[in-house]
């Protein structure tokens, strides 16, 4: 479903920086790995260059048969707007917005019609445990909750995939695993796949695969 190849990155300035250099990676659907590797590894990089958000100086990275290198800016938008979703360790969750407003989110950017986004958001809402909340501020919920809703909102437009940067680096160990459970369980029965950015030897655990990225290569570890 995901190919990366030979993907190279470097970093201009006074001093250039190679992060990465010739990584490859492939991914199927409904897999669930772990990508982990030390401060400055280049792992939000990687990332980055599988999201489109930026681009890579050599390589491809394809969803589904499609590079994303040969696409202008405004075609790689529809394309992440419609097949990725993402979940940021800072939550990104928007603070005037209601639970289910920042859920539907997604929904909204890609034209589903209101009866079926309001159908979808309180579908998403009872499965991650976040059934009452549909009028909560986000102000309201404890760091857990939060990230629920973050994970609520990168599913609700069922994308293909859905990639995770730290998602539990803002919370405590017990709220880090129930999110961690969920959103491998929420992926799965979404038939997604994900990538899970993390230097957390527990966070990888609940992955199918793990990766370490270092001296800006990846290696799958036994």
């Amino acid at each position: 479903m995901l190919s990366v190849r030979n993907l190279s990155k470097t970093f201009s300035g006074p001093r250039s920086k190679i992060v990465l250099a010739g990584v490859g990676l492939d991914l199927r659907q409904g897999e669930y790995i772990a990508v982990m590797g030390e401060s400055g590894s280049g792992k939000s990089t990687l990332l980055n260059l599988i999201a489109g958000l930026e681009r890579p100086d050599s390589g491809s990275v394809a969803l589904d048969g499609v590079d994303f290198t040969a696409l202008d800016d405004d075609a790689l938008t529809l394309l992440r707007r419609r097949n990725m979703g993402f979940v940021f360790q800072a939550f990104h969750v928007l603070p005037y917005l209601t639970v289910a407003q920042n859920v539907a989110l997604p929904l909204m950017l890609t034209g589903v019609p209101d009866r079926e986004m309001a159908n979808r958001v309180e579908q998403m809402l009872d499965a991650v445990g976040l059934g009452g909340f549909a009028d909560s501020m986000p102000r309201e919920l404890s760091g857990g909750e939060t990230q629920r809703v973050a994970i609520a909102r990168a599913l609700v437009h069922r994308p293909r995939l859905v990639l995770a940067d730290e998602p539990t680096g803002n919370l405590d160990a017990e709220s880090a695993a129930q999110v961690l459970e969920l959103l491998r369980r929420r992926v799965k029965s979404e038939g997604a796949a994900a990538i899970l950015v993390t230097h957390s030897q527990q966070a990888a655990a609940t992955a199918d695969r793990i990766y370490m990225l270092s001296g800006r290569g990846l290696k799958e570890m036994a």
